[in-house]
């Protein structure tokens, strides 16, 4: 049985770095189409961003305040997925490892409750900015 389980992963990694060889001929052949449209839509974006952090400038007063309220918004929007990708690690190392290996099952339920933690705070914060800033500051 393990010399079937040895092939059979072997012709899968082969499938797979196949497809990703293809892939990524495809992807140099369409990267020259790109670079011509490429240029225009970063000038866009990042007048997008410049006109964004105005506004919180202006929303908060300060282009200190403005720049924190910027930075806590883009941390809220990244941390979701980022943070659900660690608890399904940590879920894992705790539910499918660990049923074997203990500490590995301690390790997972110590991942899962970091990134829960980080994902609260990485949610709340930018409410709390808020109310502190324009609440008592005036």
């Amino acid at each position: 049985m393990k010399i079937y389980a040895k092939k059979i992963l072997v012709i899968l990694l082969v499938a797979v770095l196949l497809l990703f060889t293809v892939a990524m001929v495809k992807v140099n052949a369409a990267n020259e189409v790109v670079e011509a449209d490429g240029t225009g839509q970063l000038i866009e974006m990042k007048e997008k961003e410049k006109k964004s952090i105005e506004d919180y400038t202006e929303a908060y007063g300060s282009e200190t305040y403005g720049f924190t309220a910027y930075l806590l918004n883009i941390i809220r929007l990244y941390s979701i997925p980022l943070c659900f990708l660690g608890i399904a690690v940590g879920a894992i190392w705790q539910y499918v490892i660990g049923i074997r290996k203990l500490d590995v099952r301690d390790r997972g339920f110590h991942v899962i409750i970091a990134f829960v933690t980080i994902l609260i705070i990485a949610q709340v914060l930018p409410l709390v900015f808020a109310i502190v800033v324009k609440g008592w500051r005036g």
